[in-house]
C-alpha cells in the first residue's frame, strides 16, 4: 500500500468518503455534520461531495437521530450517528444500550444491527462540565456493543472503516485534541482488527496500558524516562470492548509493573477494569501495586488555570512510573 502523511481529523474524513463511495448503504446523521464548530475539519464538504441526502444535518433531538439511524441499521443500512459531544450522546442512551445491542440476541441472530455511533470527546476551551466528559467507559459494561477509541490517524481511519463494515454497533470515539496529529496512512482502503490493542513501543520494566489521547502521552512519559534508564512497554487499547487482555498479560508477564493512562474518571474506569484483570490472570506477575492515571473524581473545571490542573499528561504518567519502579516487595 502507498501512503502519505494525514492529519487525525483528515483521516477520519477519508475513512468516510471512501465508505460512502463504495457502498451506497452507508450515510451519515447527526448535528453539525457540516459544521467545523461540531466536527472540525473531520468532515468537511463531505455534504457538497455526496449530498444531503447521505449527509444528513439533523434537528437537536439525540435520541430521535440515533433511533432512526438504529432503524435504518435494523432495514439494511450501514448508518453512521454522529454525536458532536460525547455529553449529549447520553440523550441517546436507551436508543444505543437498551435497543442497539439486544437486537441481534433477542432476535435470535435472525436481525443485526450495523449502525456506528461517532461521539467526539470535546475537552477544554473553559467550556464547563457539561461540553468536557469523556463517559466512554460506561459503554464497556454493555455486552452487544464494541467500543474503539483511535489515537493515531492510521487507526482513525482503520477503526472506522472497521466499524461501518462491522454487523455488530460499534462506538466509535474519538479526541479533538488529537486532530491535528500527524502520521502515515495508506490510500487505498485498510481495516484494523477491533479486539486488537497496539504495542507501541517495547520495554522490560513497566507496562503503560494507555486509552486515546493518553497513549499519545504515555509515549511522550516513554521518551522521558528512558533517559533515566526506565524502559518502558507502551500498550494502545485502541478497542476496550472487546479488551485485547492477552497482549496485557504478555507484557505483565515480564515486566511485573503496571499503569494505566486513561482520560476518563478514576472510579470505575478502565484502569479498574485493566487492574481486576492483572489482579486475577497476572498476579503472579506483580511486582509492584497498580498505579492509575485519570481524571480526578470530580467534574470538569470551566477555568483555564483548573483545566490545566486537572487534564493528566505525561508528567503525570512520568512521576506514576517513578512510582512503581521504587515499590519493593
Amino acid at each position: 500500500m502507498t501512503a502519505r502523511i494525514l492529519s487525525y481529523a483528515e483521516a477520519i474524513r477519508e475513512a468516510f468518503s471512501q465508505m460512502l463511495s463504495r457502498d451506497e448503504r452507508v450515510f451519515v446523521i447527526g448535528q453539525g455534520v457540516r459544521s467545523p464548530w461540531y466536527v472540525g475539519t473531520s468532515m468537511q464538504d463531505l455534504d457538497k461531495e455526496f449530498g444531503p441526502d447521505r449527509i444528513i444535518d439533523s434537528p437537536v433531538s439525540e435520541n430521535a437521530t440515533t433511533g432512526a439511524a438504529l432503524g435504518a441499521a435494523v432495514a439494511g443500512m450501514r448508518p453512521i450517528v454522529i454525536h458532536p459531544r460525547m455529553d449529549f450522546m447520553l440523550l441517546a442512551v436507551d436508543q444505543i444500550v437498551n435497543q442497539a445491542a439486544n437486537w441481534f440476541y433477542m432476535s435470535g441472530g435472525r436481525v443485526c444491527a450495523p449502525i456506528t455511533v461517532r461521539a467526539i470527546v470535546n475537552r477544554g476551551g473553559e467550556q464547563g462540565a457539561q461540553h468536557s466528559q469523556s463517559v466512554h467507559a460506561w459503554f464497556m459494561h454493555v455486552p452487544g456493543l464494541k467500543v474503539v477509541m483511535p489515537s493515531t490517524p492510521y487507526d482513525a481511519e482503520g477503526l472506522l472503516i472497521a466499524s461501518i463494515q462491522d454487523d455488530n454497533p460499534v462506538l466509535y470515539f474519538d479526541d479533538r485534541w488529537l486532530y491535528d496529529e500527524r502520521s502515515h496512512v495508506p490510500e487505498e482502503p485498510y481495516v484494523v482488527p477491533i479486539g486488537k490493542a497496539a504495542l507501541r513501543r517495547k520495554g522490560r520494566d513497566v507496562t503503560i496500558v494507555s486509552v486515546s489521547l493518553m497513549a499519545r502521552e504515555a509515549m511522550a512519559a516513554a521518551r522521558a524516562l528512558e533517559a533515566r534508564k526506565i524502559d518502558v512497554e507502551v500498550i494502545d487499547l485502541r478497542s476496550l470492548s472487546p479488551l485485547d487482555k492477552d497482549l496485557i498479560c504478555t507484557s505483565l508477564s515480564k515486566t511485573g509493573r503496571l499503569v494505566t493512562a486513561d482520560g476518563g474518571w478514576l472510579t470505575a474506569g478502565i484502569g479498574a477494569e485493566i487492574a481486576s484483570l492483572a489482579a486475577g490472570a497476572a498476579y503472579r506477575s506483580l511486582k509492584a501495586p497498580v498505579r492509575h492515571v485519570s481524571l480526578p473524581d470530580v467534574p470538569a473545571p470551566m477555568s483555564k488555570t483548573l483545566e490545566s490542573a486537572f487534564y493528566p499528561t505525561s508528567h503525570d504518567v512520568v512521576r506514576a512510573v517513578e512510582e512503581v519502579m521504587e515499590f519493593h516487595l
